[in-house]
């Protein structure tokens, strides 16, 4: 089935780019007294770099909010609460013991289910909390001046780059489970061919 427009897999390949190199040079700014390794940049190159894609990430999570917006892309990520817990076990269930044990998957894709109950949960809050955390504070610290100087007789400036270093640390694990959940699909290759083709393989034609 067509599950992935061209937008979303043209949105999904930029932010994994952008994603990465915020990561690297994340990390570079944290060695700032190491010589330059693979993944490890120097200083001033990490800060330029990082401010280049932080810019960059900006506009493309404004191009997907769009994109959700205008299409029906944006109904996989509304949670509904009925059952929503008991459904979040099941999955959570399956993820732990059923998987292992060659049982179906109790929320198979759909076009109108792009999404299981614990994918949605975590999409919900990698996109639409810790992205647009990640992104108000990195302006916070490019932008000074508009952080409140104290909260609760914290400096405003150390309290903005908790919550940036805590949301960049959040959104790198959800990058690490995400990929590897990426291997559960039909064959450990099918859901990465699907963001090339745009087709999903549905989970009977396992063999």
């Amino acid at each position: 089935m067509y599950l992935y427009p061209i937008w979303v897999r043209l949105w999904h390949f930029i932010n994994a780019v952008i994603v990465l190199v915020l990561i690297v040079t994340g990390i570079s700014m944290q060695y700032t007294d190491q010589k330059e390794y693979i993944l490890v940049v120097g200083f001033a190159k990490a800060i330029k770099w990082h401010n280049i894609a932080a810019g960059l990430l900006t506009i493309n999570y404004i191009f997907f909010v769009t994109g959700n917006i205008l299409s029906k892309n944006g109904r996989y990520y509304r949670i509904e609460r009925k059952d929503f817990l008991k459904n979040l076990g099941k999955q959570l269930r399956y993820y732990s013991w059923g998987m292992f044990k060659g049982e179906k998957h109790p929320f198979p894709v759909s076009l109108d289910q792009k999404f299981n109950p614990l994918q949605k949960l975590s999409y919900v809050l990698a996109m639409y909390v810790a992205l647009p955390l990640i992104i108000f504070s990195g302006l916070g610290l490019l932008f000074p001046e508009t952080v409140i100087s104290r909260l609760f007789g914290i400096s405003g400036m150390i309290l903005t780059d908790i919550l940036h270093i805590t949301m960049g640390f959040f959104l790198s694990v959800f990058l690490a489970i995400h990929i590897y959940t990426c291997t559960l699909g039909t064959r450990p290759t099918s859901l990465f061919k699907s963001m090339l083709s745009g087709y999903h393989e549905p989970e009977d034609h396992n063999t």
